[in-house]
């Protein structure tokens, strides 16, 4: 008996975590002048972000823990409340992080740095004075979800001049992927066929049945865009010029379908 076969990667989906995986169907050997053809194949549709996703957050020091962590609490909650004020429902607005951390000076490093920019050696002192806490950073940060598009630059520039000093982002992405990822299902599998009728061909064969197809992950190649990371000081920063532009651009959804056929004669 010969057979071709074409191998390519298989990516299986998962199954939910509660489910029992469900036994493979049973599959009738091959016939004597078949051979078994095994094909990945990929299909795109291609949509425009109606979703975007991004973070804010408040960079704060103080000389104690608790003047650091009030300072921060006031300042986001003013970012928060301009999230509110421009539309963002309470849903799409989420703390990602809340963190609190000493911050140290060291002595002898700080010598041996001067030594070093000065050009000068540096002698360790017989008593090195040991690292210290000279005060505390306050770290806020919450995830938006904006679902009109066109106010994005907008809003970045309202949470700056609230108090924001840390913006990043965005991710974009649709808020119902379905019927995309569907589009892209038929587009694979029927790049799959015309593959499988173009070896069968080549072959000198015909395509018979379908043995299997199984759906690796759905995937949205989009790079993430930093927005601003601004300083705010012990003054007010000064207003920008024009709006924030943000560009949503175009997103692509894919699907690679793993496919076997059997070829015959």
């Amino acid at each position: 008996m010969w057979r071709f076969v074409a191998l390519a990667s298989l990516a299986v989906s998962g199954a939910a975590a509660s489910a029992q995986p469900a036994p493979p169907a049973a599959i009738s050997p091959l016939g004597p002048n078949s051979a078994l053809l095994s094909i990945t194949a990929e299909g795109r549709s291609r949509r425009t972000p109606d979703l975007a996703i991004f973070s804010a957050g408040v960079v704060t020091q103080g000389s104690n823990a608790s003047q650091a962590m009030t300072e921060n609490a006031g300042r986001m909650d003013r970012v928060v409340a301009a999230l509110r004020r421009a539309g963002i429902a309470e849903r799409d607005i989420q703390t990602s992080s809340i963190s609190l951390q000493p911050r140290y000076t060291d002595p002898d490093r700080e010598a041996q740095m001067r030594a070093r920019q000065m050009r000068e050696p540096y002698i360790p002192p017989a008593n090195p004075e040991p690292p210290r806490i000279i005060g505390y950073e306050a770290r806020n940060n919450v995830q938006v979800r904006v679902r009109r598009l066109g106010e994005m630059g907008r809003i970045i520039d309202t949470l700056i001049e609230q108090g924001a000093n840390q913006v990043d982002g965005p991710s974009f992405t649709l808020d119902e992927p379905a019927a995309a990822l569907d589009q892209a299902r038929t587009e694979a599998i029927a790049e799959g066929r015309r593959r499988a009728e173009l070896y069968a061909r080549a072959a000198g064969m015909r395509v018979g049945r379908i043995l299997s197809i199984s759906e690796g992950g759905g995937y949205y190649p989009v790079s993430p865009v930093v927005y601003a990371t601004a300083e705010r000081g012990g003054g007010p920063m000064a207003p920008p010029p024009p709006p924030t532009v943000v560009a949503p651009g175009e997103l692509s959804l894919g699907v690679a379908v793993s496919m076997q056929f059997e070829l015959v004669r």
